[in-house]
This record gives structure tokens, C-alpha cells and sequence, in this order.
């Protein structure tokens, strides 16, 4: 199993939404390293759901469906199904992230624009031990 984090805006698409709707299809990544992330996508990996544009925080975790495939809608994007897992409560801020010391090689930290990505085995580790009941 593959861990990753996708970030999306809580305005656009939050974890609430992913709540009730349990389902849906992750789609609008157009940075090609991104893209590339989303295609690698199986299913029974996880994602962790990153809230951004101020929020700046993991506040869920997701399963992965169907592996990543192109976007019909747009051939240089790529899209994948998810299905909500866990909320994680209270949320784990970047500034935590970054106060871990931990993490400072990882994109997240270092490239602050990159809205998909894998996450390394001892971030999900960290949040393992940080959420034991969540299912990580």
C-alpha cells in the first residue's frame, strides 16, 4: 500500500463533502509531477486530505478506488476515485509538520505549491501514531 496527501481548498471541496458524499472522483490537477502522482494512484492506497489556502492542515484520510487515469475532460490532467475513510481530529497543521523536524526533505515542506504528492513511510508512521483509531 502507497500513502499520498492531496490538497484541495475547503471552499472548492473539503472533507465534509467528501463525508457525505463518501465518494468521489479527485480531478483539476494540472502540474505535471502531480499528474504523474495521480496516475501512479491503485486501488487500496490511502490519501491523506490536506486543506489549504489558509487552513493549512490534514484533516482526512481516503481510500483509493480506481487507479488514476487520464481526465476525458482534459488530456493533461489525470483524475482518480476516492472513498472517505476517517476524519482526523483535531487536524494536523503544517505548522506541525514543520515543528516535527522531521519532514524537511519532504515536498510538502519544500514545495509549498505541489497540490499532489507521496507521502514518505515515517510521515505516515508519524500520523499512525498520532491517530491510532483512524485506521492509517
Amino acid at each position: 500500500m502507497t500513502y499520498f496527501l492531496a490538497k484541495t481548498e475547503p471552499g472548492t471541496y473539503s472533507i465534509q463533502d467528501l463525508q457525505r458524499e463518501r465518494k468521489t472522483t479527485w480531478d483539476g490537477v494540472t502540474n505535471p509531477q502531480a499528474v504523474k502522482t495521480i496516475r501512479s494512484m491503485q486501488p487500496g492506497d490511502r490519501v491523506f486530505i490536506y486543506h489549504s489556502g489558509g487552513a493549512s492542515a490534514v484533516v482526512g484520510l481516503a481510500s483509493v478506488v480506481t487507479p488514476g487515469r487520464s481526465d476525458p475532460k482534459n488530456p493533461k490532467s489525470a483524475v482518480v476515485d476516492l472513498e472517505f475513510k476517517a476524519l482526523l481530529e483535531p487536524p494536523t497543521t503544517l505548522a506541525d509538520v514543520k515543528e516535527s523536524k522531521k519532514f524537511d526533505d519532504w515536498a510538502l515542506v519544500r514545495q509549498g505549491r505541489l497540490s499532489t504528492m507521496e507521502a514518505p513511510e515515517k510521515f505516515v508512521e508519524w500520523m499512525d501514531k498520532r491517530y491510532p483509531n483512524a485506521g492509517i
